[in-house]
């Protein structure tokens, strides 16, 4: 067994990081509604104070350490052991939950390494596209808390992770899968699966789809009642949808679209999950409309600014979940990362990924560690704030404060690069007479402005490991 494992792991992982974040994407909506709930929008508001959080990917995937739930899906990208049929590798993959026992399981440490980076919400994946569920459902066997793990106090995995990040005060968010290739009333074993899709007629088969609508109801229902508070209810699977939802945008992306609905009934269960949480944001992602609270584009930032919500998410590492030998971004990468997106209006939403054991890698860690580090000095610049109509020079970002009061320039160095005793930047000039403040040793510094451009004169002994450098000002526009 073990043999087997190592063998898949290494295949699959050699596909993983070339490949599947391409393919496995979700595209960003080009259409935004906003809510109309006031309860919604007031939780909106706080959610976009937030700017910084974390996903969670942790599950099946993780004992073998390869690519999340993708590898069981029967699309032309997907690379498997050519030695084993389709039907066995799934059979393999599935059998993984006897296996599957996080004895160390830790989710204190998940959420103090989170709040240590600056992190300020959770989307934990409480179920993803394989069906296997990391919450003790009534609805299926297939659970963390049927298997090996069952006997523990914590099997009820959701439910210690929620807690030990609401204690950290964290805004809470259950990631969950609108595909389930577990389900029977899914993926039928009558037919054989041909992608990511349903794989039957849903029109000749509308008893099977109507109790995979209530399967799904019932889970969410479950999350939403069970778990205590939850902020956002983050929907993955953007290809289950009404079919009338599928438009050019939709086609533009590739995506393979049946003939027929795949429609879950959204307005039911927001009915529900909203009696259960008032003013939850639900994020049902790219299909746009009341139900898509923010847009969440995957692995990249758009090219502008955007006004209204929207949040990146992007892993550390190349994976979404654990992999071997993986590789993860500095500090200094995620730090820029995070100063543009929330310059042009996002939030960064960041995936790690536990081992089996249930604790994280030690390099993740110290990774979160070290963005903490920039965090703690400069928050100021990144949490609470709001674009400004001119948010970027050069190297240099801007945000504001709500009020619009304050306005913050952040300053993203190079990797080498020692400012040479003075930054400029062009706009976003300080007011006549005012303080010009950097943010990580709160001195005071000099500057002029002359003709737009702005020149601040930076403390001698900066240490030049720093990311970026921050300064805080009233503005003159």
């Amino acid at each position: 067994m073990k043999k087997r494992i190592v063998i898949a792991a290494l295949l699959v992982c050699a596909f993983t990081k070339l490949t599947a974040q391409d393919h496995g994407v979700h595209q960003q909506s080009t259409v935004y509604e906003w809510p109309k709930d006031p309860l919604v929008k007031q939780k909106l508001d706080k959610w976009q104070d937030q700017k910084f959080g974390m996903i969670v990917h942790w599950g099946l995937y993780a004992v073998p350490g390869i690519i999340e739930s993708w590898s069981i899906c029967s699309e032309d990208w997907i690379d498997r052991d050519s030695t084993k049929t389709y039907g066995d590798y799934k059979k393999w993959y599935w059998g993984l939950n006897k296996s599957f026992n996080p004895v160390n399981f830790n989710p204190e440490q998940w959420a103090a390494a989170g709040k240590n980076a600056g992190m300020k919400y959770l989307v934990f994946t409480t179920k993803h596209h394989d069906g296997f569920a990391m919450f003790d459902t009534k609805e299926s066997d297939f659970s963390i808390a049927k298997g090996p793990f069952a006997d523990n106090p914590k099997a009820d995995v959701a439910k210690y992770v929620f807690d030990a990040f609401r204690k950290q005060g964290f805004m809470i968010g259950a990631y969950f899968s609108k595909p389930d290739w577990h389900s029977q009333y899914y993926w039928w074993s009558k037919y054989a699966t041909a992608d990511r899709n349903n794989n039957y007629d849903i029109k000749k088969n509308p008893w099977r789809w109507n109790k995979y609508k209530s399967f799904t109801y019932n889970q969410l229902e479950e999350l939403m009642t069970n778990y205590g508070s939850v902020d956002i209810l983050w929907l993955d699977g953007g290809w289950v949808r009404p079919l009338e939802t599928v438009n050019e945008e939709v086609l533009s992306w590739g995506a393979n679209i049946p003939k027929w609905s795949q429609d879950i009934d959204m307005p039911k269960i927001a009915s529900m999950a909203r009696k259960a949480q008032p003013g939850l944001l639900m994020v049902d992602r790219t299909v746009h409309g009341p139900y898509e609270n923010y847009q969440t584009p995957e692995q990249k930032i758009p090219d502008t600014q955007l006004n209204y919500p929207w949040e990146s998410c992007m892993t550390l590492g190349g994976a979404w979940g654990f992999v071997n030998n993986d590789q993860y971004k500095s500090a200094n990468v995620v730090v820029h990362k995070l100063v543009e997106i929330v310059a042009k209006g996002g939030s960064l939403l960041l995936g790690i990924g536990p081992k089996a054991d249930g604790t994280l890698p030690d390099e993740v860690v110290r990774k979160l560690n070290d963005i903490g580090e920039w965090t703690a000095k400069n928050g100021k610049a990144i949490y609470n704030t709001r674009i400004t109509k001119n948010y970027h020079s050069g190297q240099t970002w801007f945000t504001q404060s709500k009020d619009g009061k304050k306005r913050y320039a952040i300053y993203c160095k190079t990797e080498g690069d020692k400012p040479a005793g003075t930054i400029s930047w062009t706009g976003n000039s300080p007011k006549k007479g005012t303080v010009v403040t950097m943010l990580s040793n709160g001195k005071k510094l000099k500057w002029t402005s002359v003709n737009g451009e702005t020149t601040v004169v930076l403390p001698a002994g900066l240490k030049g490991n720093e990311p970026a450098l921050s300064f805080e000002f009233s503005p003159a526009d």
